[in-house]
């Protein structure tokens, strides 16, 4: 007879719930712990528009959905299946909390009410702390608690993240050359087939041998390989492959969700610009957004001015991506002074990201820059809100994380990628090389 697995005792903090608002539910058939204090600090979140705010409503909404005693008695169920989750009222810190870090704060208690737990099921039960600040990860096994991080969201080994792009060498020459004639096409899994590629919706691949190469794209609609010509965009012209690859997928009305990772100086957001000012007929209008996350992770409400002047620096990067792409033009060009008016009539708008939520996004060329910088909870809310003949961009680099809860593990960009793979309505290309100068792309490199 298998032995019975032991349920644990999960103690969550404010930022896992602030970070996926289902997360009592994500722990299988262990129980959830709430502390007081937890409960006190979502209630400081409910109020506003980001989605941290959205999640402290939904979760105040489930909790409140539990009526009765028994959420402060012994626990509510969560399900067949599931354990059960419950609110622990503490009654001030611990005295060996007292004694090892002096301040009374939100931390301490949530820390204290862990502990608490932890002598009262010791030997019966291992109760764990889970949050996503490393500091309190650090301060809970200092004092002899088990923690860890919510790793719900995160995905496997980084290093192996799909990269949108293969190189394959000692390729077949008879069909290199067929398709530099038209159709500029192959078929998909006679080639791959043989070559034993894994086919995968809209990859990208350098096909070459010691005569030839040449970019290609997979169409599994149509079971082919399409030969990739690099295009100029607005003014712009790729300058490597994957740069190409990038601009063959922003400008194909069929792939409605696009994905660009790369260091600083590869060339994601001015591409994706370029692409959406290039197809710009096809949609209402043009968004382009980045999540605010303030510097030193102190509150913007520290910097001068109003609200606009306080969030200026933010999007300065998006307009100077803009004013290079004019500036391809002479200033009496009908290109250079198109841009312009776009702005003047809002058909082209730069805001942050939390001034488009809530907007119609039908037939919107929506692009959002620094998306490394999100949940997967935000991934998925802009994602699920967009609307027929919208395409939707996200750029980043998933190595460059600001919010103090996120890695390159955990971070919205990184689960889309690990997610959408293979998707017919997707691509992705990681871009490697830097295009702003020599100078730039040794910085990168060396520091």
């Amino acid at each position: 007879m298998a032995k019975k697995k032991l349920s644990k005792i999960f103690v969550l903090d404010t930022n896992v719930i602030l970070h996926d608002a289902t997360s009592i539910h994500q722990f299988e058939e262990n129980d959830i712990v709430i502390p007081i204090t937890v409960i006190e600090e979502i209630d400081h979140f409910k109020r506003g528009n980001q989605v941290i705010n959205l999640n402290a409503r939904e979760f105040a909404r489930t909790l409140d959905s539990m009526t009765g005693s028994a959420l402060f008695n012994g626990g509510v169920s969560l399900g067949r299946g599931k354990g059960k989750v419950s609110i622990a009222i503490s009654k001030g810190l611990n005295e060996e909390i007292k004694e090892i870090f002096k301040e009374d704060n939100p931390d301490h208690r949530i820390l204290s009410t862990a502990l608490e737990l932890n002598g009262k099921f010791k030997n019966k039960k291992p109760v764990i702390l889970v949050t996503k600040d490393v500091n309190l990860r650090m301060k809970a096994k200092a004092i002899g608690l088990q923690s860890e991080d919510y790793t719900t969201d995160k995905i496997g080994d980084i290093e192996e993240l799909y990269s949108g792009k293969e190189v394959v060498e000692h390729f077949d020459d008879e069909i290199l050359q067929k398709l530099f004639s038209p159709p500029f096409e192959y078929e998909l899994t006679k080639t791959f087939k043989k070559h034993k590629i894994e086919i995968i919706a809209n990859k990208y691949f350098i096909l070459r041998n010691t005569n030839r190469s040449v970019l290609v794209h997979t169409d599994v609609n149509r079971d082919v390989i399409k030969k990739v010509d690099k295009l100029p965009i607005y003014g712009i012209l790729p300058r490597n492959a994957e740069q190409t690859f990038a601009v063959d997928a922003l400008i194909n009305t069929e792939i409605p969700l696009i994905s660009l990772t790369g260091k600083a100086g590869t060339g994601k957001t001015l591409l994706a610009l370029a692409a959406a000012l290039n197809v710009r007929k096809n949609y209402r209008q043009i968004y382009i957004a980045r999540p605010v996350v303030p510097l030193s992770n102190k509150d913007i409400g520290y910097l001068p001015g109003d609200v606009d002047s306080k969030l200026a620096p933010y999007m300065t990067p998006l307009w100077d991506n803009l004013k290079v792409i004019q500036d391809q033009y002479p200033e009496t060009d009908k290109n250079h002074q198109n841009i312009s008016q776009m702005v003047k009539d809002q058909k082209l708008v730069i805001e942050p990201l939390s001034y488009i939520r809530g907007r119609s996004l039908q037939r919107i060329f929506f692009i959002i820059d620094e998306a490394q910088n999100l949940t997967p909870h935000e991934i998925k809310t802009i994602i699920t809100r967009a609307g027929e003949g919208s395409k939707i961009v996200f750029t980043g680099d998933i190595y460059q994380i600001d919010h103090p809860y996120l890695d390159s593990q955990s971070n919205g960009l990184t689960y889309l990628i690990e997610h959408f793979k293979g998707q017919k309505l997707y691509a992705h290309i990681n871009l490697v090389k830097g295009e702003r100068s020599e100078l730039a792309e040794l910085a990168s490199n060396l520091l």
